[in-house]
């Protein structure tokens, strides 16, 4: 039985833009908050912190596993239509670089203008997981900004918060709120349903989400009129 029912039902994504998988789960929650009986809540987390807590790994560091998951990535991003292509030196832009300051980033945005979460994340995404673009220095950061709608000015502003205590502070308690539900890499998904937290870890667990919600899954196109972001 699915556990469905009542009013609307909070649904958070922990998500860190070095995870490919974690645009995935992303674009689908934007594309189903309006057909679903669900508030949608964007968590920015740090994937090297979970990663290093849980005593997990990236799969890309195991060979037979990164040779497959480079190869899969082409496959998610036709179907889930989302512009996905790997950087042309994977290990040296997310292994090495990491996301880290784009993190930070992001996290300050969400403290100060909560509204411009979504693009700002959209367009990181785009610029290292689409068009091969870094996402770690400060002209990367502030073309981001740019072109998710934030201005100048205020894009200026938000970076210089992202060496704060508070943004620190904030980024990391996020992440530490995901391990506390049990997460052990991103994205994670925790869907609240009758007072209980249900964890859900990947792009790849909606039809076991919508299960519970109650709710139908249409695949990851649902037909419906939404603005296009790609």
């Amino acid at each position: 039985m699915a556990a469905g029912g009542g009013g609307r039902k909070l649904v958070e994504l922990f998500y860190d833009v070095a995870s490919p998988y974690s645009w995935l789960g992303f674009e689908v929650l934007c594309r189903y908050r309006s057909i679903w009986n669900i508030d949608v809540k964007l968590r920015p987390g740090f994937l090297g912190g979970i990663m290093k807590e849980s005593g997990n790994q990236p799969p890309a560091l195991i060979p037979k596993k990164g040779a497959y998951m480079m190869h899969d990535i082409k496959r998610l991003a036709a179907y889930y239509q989302v512009p996905l292509k790997p950087p042309s030196d994977f290990y040296e832009v997310i292994i090495k670089k990491g996301s880290l300051p784009a993190m930070r980033f992001v996290t300050a945005v969400d403290m100060m203008h909560p509204e411009f979460v979504e693009p700002i994340s959209r367009e990181l995404w785009k610029r290292v997981w689409s068009a091969d673009e870094d996402i770690t220095e400060t002209e990367s950061l502030l073309s981001a900004a740019e072109k998710a709608g934030i201005s100048s000015d205020e894009a200026q502003k938000l970076l210089g918060m992202i060496s704060s205590k508070e943004v620190k502070n904030r980024l990391k308690d996020s992440t530490e709120e995901a391990l506390k539900y049990g997460a052990f890499g991103l994205p994670t998904i925790v869907a609240h349903v009758q007072g209980q937290p249900h964890l859900y870890f990947g792009s790849d667990r909606f039809e076991l989400l919508a299960h519970l919600l109650g709710e139908k899954w249409l695949g990851p196109l649902p037909p419906v009129k939404t603005k296009s972001h790609m």
